[in-house]
């Protein structure tokens, strides 16, 4: 039987020292810009930071109207939202793990903040998902906003929560080289990352 020979591995380049400063904005389309607008100034307490209103998407082309917002938050980042006439609801996620791990984490300084957080939203009668510990890493809640966008509140447990490169490259390296060898000996890719999460969770002590 011939086998089949592997296509040359062929050399990508490396980052010649390019990483971006710091988090500009992250967009959304809203069908609702008033209520958005109520949501981030209102409960979470951002200003309008700037606005554009045009007939034509300067980046594509395409031609249908828009109104372009942005929320500041302390660091000076922001989100921003287009507003579009006659755009159709979005398709469901075919999978609930979509609407679970798409979101986006703003950081407040401390548990007791994270806490203030979950009265107020409370208070303003959000839905809110929480407090969770995150194996010492971060505190967190979860809620959304009026748009559907998953909002998290956290805050470090870990002052190095995100200087953990080491070992984060290691289970980088585990989690793909599991699936990769599930695949070449025929085995359930789930079933192997489940056995390899089990196998992890021991150094949390659970």
């Amino acid at each position: 039987m011939d086998q089949q020979l592997e296509a040359p591995r062929v050399a990508t380049p490396r980052n010649p020292g390019l990483t971006p400063t710091m988090l500009n904005h992250a967009a959304w389309v809203t069908h609702d810009v008033a209520a958005t607008h109520d949501f981030y100034t209102r409960i979470m307490g951002m200003e309008i930071a700037s606005t554009v209103i045009d007939d034509k998407v300067p980046s594509t082309g395409d031609a249908f109207p828009y109104f372009h917002i942005f929320f500041k938050m302390k660091d000076g980042s922001t989100f921003a939202f287009f507003e579009a006439p006659g755009l159709p609801a979005p398709a469901k996620s075919t999978h609930p793990a979509y609407d679970i791990f798409n979101h986006i984490a703003l950081e407040v300084s401390s548990r007791e903040d994270v806490m203030k957080w979950y009265d107020w939203l409370k208070l303003n009668g959000l839905d809110v998902v929480g407090p969770t510990d995150h194996k010492g890493l971060i505190f967190s809640i979860y809620f959304h906003d009026p748009n559907g966008v998953r909002l998290e509140i956290t805050t470090p447990l870990d002052k190095d929560w995100n200087n953990h490169t080491e070992t984060a490259e290691e289970d980088f390296s585990l989690w793909v080289s599991t699936k990769e060898r599930a695949k070449r000996e025929g085995k359930d890719v789930t079933g192997e990352l489940i056995k390899l999460a089990e196998d992890v969770r021991k150094r949390y002590g659970a």
